[in-house]
């Protein structure tokens, strides 16, 4: 029933008027972000099955969180530092590491989960309206939770460093104000790249085998296991324009020592926005006719 019909059927003295009325919307921006508010409880109900559900069933459980990023940066320090002798910026191998590995990790996740919204929820879905975008952005929450796991870790093995009296310059001042604002940065590109990904596997298969792979590739575009100072100038601009080159170097800056990349980080937050406002457009128009193809 559309508005003009319900509002017409409520003025002929209805019993019960209608509260709530579903019509499509033609308009391409409209992204109903309005409803996300209105179904949080749902929302939270989905970053719980998302916590749950990803080490239900194992030994160790939670302790995933602690040894993934541990286990990853002690192999990266003895084939990069030990091996490759990759240059670290004089700070000590496994904190210049792991500085980069746990804003990284937080990044691929939530691109790597919220890439199979649509195949794996194509059962709820099909059942029960409510808000797609419900799922996504419950991962990237739940996602929040395990780096905040892993940045304890960090913060464990940083203030170890301070104490041993390592040459280690952070900005205090920057990591209350700055810290926030990068997880909100890697959040936002992880849901937009997510959704728009997830977007597209509804009707491209392709795409899942392709994130799994292009994820690997990209931590490698990023200067997760090397300085931006080592790249050489002339492949130095394409490092920059990757994303998550800013917000890694940033994360590195504020607490182990150096310049924080202010232009970068502009870029970086321009191109978040439009991969963002571009993912939710798609993924809004795709949401309507994905079981036809899922």
């Amino acid at each position: 029933m559309t508005r003009s019909t319900a509002e017409h059927a409520a003025g002929k003295g209805d019993e019960q008027p209608w509260d709530l009325v579903m019509e499509p919307e033609a308009r391409l921006f409209d992204l109903r972000l309005r409803e996300l508010w209105q179904y949080r409880d749902l929302l939270w109900l989905f970053v719980r099955r998302d916590l749950v559900s990803v080490y239900k069933q194992t030994v160790l459980g939670p302790l995933w969180f602690f040894l993934q990023p541990l286990l990853t940066t002690v192999v990266f320090t003895v084939i990069f530092a030990g091996v490759a002798k990759l240059p670290t910026n004089d700070t000590p191998p496994m904190l210049f590491y792991l500085a980069g590995t746990v804003p990284w990790n937080y990044f691929a996740a939530c691109l790597q989960r919220i890439s199979n919204t649509f195949i794996h929820n194509a059962g709820i879905f099909g059942k029960v309206y409510f808000p797609r975008l419900v799922v996504p952005v419950s991962v990237v929450i739940s996602t929040l939770i395990q780096f905040l796991i892993q940045m304890l870790l960090f913060a464990c093995i940083w203030g170890w460093y301070l104490v041993a009296g390592k040459e280690l310059h952070p900005h205090w001042w920057l990591i209350p104000v700055m810290t926030p604002v990068l997880l909100l940065l890697m959040g936002a590109l992880g849901l937009g790249s997510g959704i728009l990904v997830s977007a597209l596997t509804t009707k491209y298969r392709d795409f899942t085998f392709l994130v799994t792979f292009g994820v690997q590739l990209l931590m490698y575009a990023t200067p997760v296991i090397y300085p931006l100072s080592m790249v050489s100038p002339r492949w130095k601009w394409l490092v920059e324009l990757n994303p998550m080159t800013a917000p890694v170097e940033a994360f590195r800056a504020i607490y182990l020592g150096g310049n924080v990349p202010w232009n970068a980080l502009g870029m970086s937050v321009a191109v978040t926005l439009c991969i963002l406002v571009m993912g939710t457009v798609i993924f809004n128009r795709v949401e309507r006719t994905f079981m036809d193809t899922v």
